[in-house]
């Protein structure tokens, strides 16, 4: 027997039409370098219709790619729904990939049009000969009299020469709406392709209570970059929802977030600890005032402990959440469960420091190195595998699907976790930064999350090193505020945390830690950088 319901395609047509009718006068902020660019949604949706008017009149085609290589900015908004519901797809592209990882995804992914903001023109010029299926680049300035640069075609100019587009065309919810590539920290990049129907469920869980807990009066921004897994998805959901949307621009030093947070009165603001840390300075002298924001969603690495806690004295709460380019992105959030409010707040804060339980929608199990799931002790390790709606079933173009992927259909997310006896998961490494001693796993995570509890550390990243004893031994790599704290101290936190055998062979201080494209430790690097440090061989 079948459901007698209607058969109506889940796709971002619905989201982007319910913005316009319902929310016409809610406003979309950008930072520019001087002041701030305004417009509400009725001159949004406007100005939408003629991108695809004009994306017609290139002659983009349903399946088409359309390359992004741009900020957070109300324009980049308007072809994250333009692209998608005229039936092309939209390609962000990661603006800090190296030239050659970036030639390969332009060119693996066959993009046929690329928007590219004006600070970053000269990139793509440097890399345009290489390119060898993008026909027009669509230069975005905020310099309307400008000259534009040759070879492009400006942006404002093709939408106010263009046709709006108001006869939406039909798509099938299966349909691409997106491309992402991973960062590619081991081998080229993959791509990852959204269909309609994924991102319109992904956005109806990310927006409920216990997911990002978004709601139509919340003032919405974004600081995860928009290349970087569709921005966590939350300018879908605010546009869904009819949120002010504010977004920063290129200007992301902590000052000028500082400044924008308290000047458009945010809410909810997301981004990767490495945003939150250096910013954390600036708003532990009070000047600036952020009596709005009441929630930071962090992702992309682990939050330290001790970042959870600075924000809370500040009346922030920063909730911790789990999600790959893989899982459009979101996959857990950690909420505290309602039966749980008894626990002290040391205890609440200790599960908070969690990725928490997964929102609904997706299914995930730890599985050892016997194939086996692991129990549900917070102890036992294994690798996190998940399945879902909004979950990758294959890579695109790619001949490292089957390494990725279970034979029952699960994804190989790469991460190892435990699971608490409530269901909390915990990321304790990745498969490949895990260091094993002597045939004992060690957590390089928790060991910087300890060692980022010192008031003096800043950042902490933990490889492992050849051992000739025990194969392999951690090694921490420490960067400071000012003068470097004597060893003991930082061993004298980790000696309450660990066994002696589980602590760092050594400590180095360094003046930078090198960042990954999506802004996590590029361990890869340190590894090549410390590979014959040796200490007590």
């Amino acid at each position: 027997m079948q459901g007698l319901m209607m058969d109506v395609p889940l796709t971002l047509k619905l989201f982007m039409l319910r913005a316009a009718q319902y929310f016409p006068n809610k406003e979309i902020v950008t930072r520019r370098q001087q002041d701030y660019h305004r417009y509400d949604y009725r001159t949004w949706y406007q100005r939408v219709q003629r991108l695809a008017g004009g994306l017609r009149s290139l002659n983009i085609q349903k399946g088409d790619r359309v390359g992004t290589l741009a900020w957070n900015t109300h324009r980049h908004l308007e072809l994250y729904f333009a692209v998608p519901c005229m039936g092309a797809v939209l390609h962000t592209l990661n603006l800090r990939l190296p030239d050659d990882e970036l030639v390969y995804i332009i060119n693996h992914a066959g993009d046929r049009v690329i928007f590219v903001d004006d600070s970053l023109l000269p990139l793509l010029v440097r890399i345009r000969e290489r390119l060898q299926t993008v026909e027009h680049v669509i230069w975005m300035s905020d310099q309307p009299n400008s000259e534009t640069p040759p070879e492009t075609l400006n942006y404002e100019t093709l939408l106010s020469a263009e046709v709006p587009v108001f006869d939406w065309p039909e798509i099938e919810e299966t349909a691409a709406l997106a491309m992402c590539y991973t960062s590619g920290t081991t081998g080229l990049p993959k791509g990852v392709v959204y269909s309609h129907r994924a991102i319109v469920l992904h956005t109806f869980a990310a927006a409920l209570k216990d997911a990002l807990g978004i709601g139509e009066a919340d003032v919405v921004m974004p600081v995860v970059p928009m290349f970087h897994a569709l921005t966590w998805g939350i300018p879908f959901v605010a546009t869904m929802l009819g949120c002010k949307q504010v977004f920063p621009g290129r200007y992301l030093q902590p000052e000028s977030i500082a400044q924008i947070l308290e000047d458009e009165q945010v809410t909810i603001s997301g981004g990767v600890p490495s945003i939150w840390l250096p910013l954390q300075e600036i708003l532990s002298n009070g000047e600036y005032d952020l009596s709005h924001l009441r929630t930071m969603p962090v992702g992309g690495s682990a939050a330290p402990r001790s970042l959870i806690e600075a924000y809370e004295r500040m009346g922030i709460q920063i909730i911790h959440a789990w999600g790959m380019t893989e899982t459009s992105p979101l996959g857990t959030i950690s909420r505290i469960k309602s039966d749980l409010a008894r626990l002290s707040e040391e205890e609440q804060l200790r599960i908070r420091s969690k990725q928490g339980l997964p929102v609904p929608g997706i299914e995930l199990r730890g599985i050892d190195e016997q194939g086996l799931e692991i129990p549900w002790d917070g102890k036992t390790m294994g690798e996190l595998q998940v399945r879902g709606p909004w979950v990758i079933q294959a890579y695109f173009q790619d001949e490292r699907n089957d390494e990725s992927f279970t034979e029952d259909g699960w994804f190989r997310t790469g991460d190892v976790i435990t699971i608490d006896g409530e269901g909390y998961i915990q990321i304790v490494d990745r498969t490949k930064d895990l260091v094993k001693s002597g045939g004992e796993w060690i957590s390089s995570l928790d060991l910087e999350n300890a060692i980022m509890s010192h008031p003096e550390v800043v950042e902490a990243a933990v490889i492992a090193i050849p051992h000739v004893r025990w194969q392999e031994r951690p090694l921490a790599v420490v960067v400071v505020k000012g003068s470097p704290p004597h060893r003991e101290e930082i061993f004298a936190i980790l000696r309450e945390r660990f066994a002696k055998w589980q602590l760092p062979d050594d400590i180095v201080y360094v003046d930078e830690i090198p960042k990954t494209s999506v802004g996590k430790f590029d361990k890869k690097m340190l590894r090549a950088q410390f590979a014959k440090h040796r200490v007590d061989v």
